[in-house]
């Protein structure tokens, strides 16, 4: 990597960096361009050579966490020996990826975050390829191998990861009605119950 490129990167992280620090701070309203500049000490100029617009460094840093979780829940659903063990390792990853990287896990089941992937639900998911497709598969092997039912993908996808996306966000808004560990606990049953052959 030469020089520039390496400066080009960290001027990137620098600017991702600080707009997930100003909107755990602050909020999405207080996510402005102002506000990223002023806590990075990169200039509004470079923000704008790197990112294009706000959106555009809202989407960066989406698609960096979104791939970080994708890429633990695949892990988990790779190092499974059943489609059981790949549902409770999921429901593990997730909920362990919104303990550990709580600014993250704020960001991606924001009100902003969903209006972004309703918006631009296609681009997210395409950018997201690899890690999706991987998720697939394990769903048709599942499906093939006679473990899950012959239900269609998304129907899957959605009893597997819907229960637990709902968890992570009612614990996330701050409601404190919610253990993570005792739900890491119990829902791996109750989704294989939803979606077993």
């Amino acid at each position: 990597m030469s020089p520039k490129q390496h400066r080009g990167e960290v001027t990137s992280d620098l600017l991702l960096d600080a707009a997930l620090r100003v909107f755990v701070e602050s909020g999405e309203q207080g996510l402005t361009v102002t506000a990223v500049v002023r806590t990075s000490g990169v200039s509004l100029g470079s923000l704008y050579h790197h990112f294009g617009s706000l959106d555009g460094l809202i989407g960066a840093l989406s698609h960096r966490w979104l791939d970080r979780l994708l890429g633990e829940l695949t892990k988990a659903l790779r190092n499974a020996g059943t489609a059981r063990a790949g549902i409770a390792g999921a429901v593990e990853a997730y909920l362990a990826f919104a303990q550990e990287h709580r600014g993250p896990a704020l960001l991606l089941h924001s009100p902003l975050a969903d209006r972004k992937g309703m918006a631009r639900g296609r681009e997210f998911r395409d950018a997201q390829e690899a890690r999706v497709s991987e998720v697939a598969l394990w769903i048709r092997q599942g499906v093939d191998s006679g473990e899950l039912a012959p239900l269609p993908l998304p129907l899957i996808e959605s009893l597997v990861l819907g229960p637990v996306v709902a968890v992570a966000r009612r614990s996330l808004s701050g409601i404190d009605d919610v253990d993570l560990d005792e739900a890491a606990r119990l829902l791996p049953e109750q989704i294989w119950r939803s979606v077993r052959a």
